[in-house]
């Protein structure tokens, strides 16, 4: 059962190869989804400063029964920190939001503040500066694992030369359609777990109609041939749902694609319309955002 199958990180620390993510759900309605996820038997939860819903989240982990430390809780940095003393202040502040004394793997957000997400400024003093802080909260057992999100080859460089920790995560969108091929080779080259937000396309290839046609021949839904695909090329997907019978479909994943339809899917290109997430950096398009509306 996927939900019971472990990734190993870089230094040995396990976790669950299915997360559930949740951004864009309430802090008050976090609870509940985390909650169900749960009784169902995810492990795997993935948050972040900008979702502005580490509170629910950690509350519904605290009242959920199942032990601390059976959970894997992540959560971001906010992508605006580039300094070490903001960083500094930003981690204790998520772990008192959490209520938890430890997070098991905490992230930068983003390479750019998201209103000059992939403008051309790479902010590499301040990302060592950000990941100075992560580096002496792992050091110090405040977080069991550290790494970024939405980072590029040049970027992810700059930690691996001149921090004294390697990033053990990349946490990327990726999905059929838009797969970084050479950033999840280069990431994996150097040991750095890759791990897939939004595998679903943030809902948008729910009315592919050849997925659609693919999932009737497994017998199994869209979402779930998009998750499927993800474990297949070495990711650990991160979808969100906030319906009980959604979260266990999506961790119903148990079959194979063969290797004839991975190719399909694999070559399979074009402009994805994201719906509301479309106005968001991650998904192409500039727009100056607060960072509670960051995506990633």
């Amino acid at each position: 059962m996927v939900l019971e199958e472990k990734f190993s990180l870089a230094n040995g620390v396990q976790l669950p190869k299915l997360g559930l993510g949740t951004w864009m759900i309430s802090d008050d309605e976090v609870e509940r989804v985390v909650r169900d996820a749960a009784q169902i038997g995810y492990r795997h939860f993935d948050t972040a400063q900008a979702y502005g819903n580490e509170r629910g989240v950690g509350q519904a982990l605290r009242s959920c029964g199942v032990p601390r430390d059976q959970l894997f809780v992540t959560t971001k940095l906010a992508a605006e920190c580039k300094s070490y003393v903001e960083a500094k202040r930003l981690i204790d502040a998520s772990l008192e939001k959490l209520g938890l004394n430890h997070i098991d793997m905490m992230l930068i957000h983003s390479p750019q503040p998201w209103a000059e997400f992939r403008e051309g400024g790479r902010f590499f003093e301040g990302n060592l500066e950000a990941w100075r802080a992560l580096e002496e909260a792992y050091d110090a057992g405040k977080l069991r694992a550290i790494g970024v999100s939405n980072f590029e080859r040049a970027d992810l460089d700059n930690l691996i030369d001149n921090g004294s920790v390697k990033p053990m995560v990349n946490q990327i969108l990726a999905h059929v359609g838009n797969t970084p091929f050479d950033l999840i080779d280069y990431s994996q080259s150097k040991d750095i777990l890759v791990e897939a937000y939004s595998p679903v396309a943030h809902g948008a290839l729910i009315g592919n109609n050849d997925i659609a046609a693919m999932a009737e021949k497994y017998g199994v839904s869209v979402a779930q041939i998009c998750i499927r695909y993800c474990f297949q090329i070495g990711l650990l997907p991160l979808p969100k749902s906030t319906k009980a019978d959604h979260l266990r479909t999506n961790a119903a994943l148990d079959f194979e694609i063969a290797q004839s339809d991975m190719e399909l899917l694999k070559s399979s290109h074009g402009e994805t319309n994201y719906g509301e997430a479309s106005a968001f950096p991650v998904f192409g398009k500039k727009r100056q955002v607060t960072s509670a509306a960051a995506k990633g």
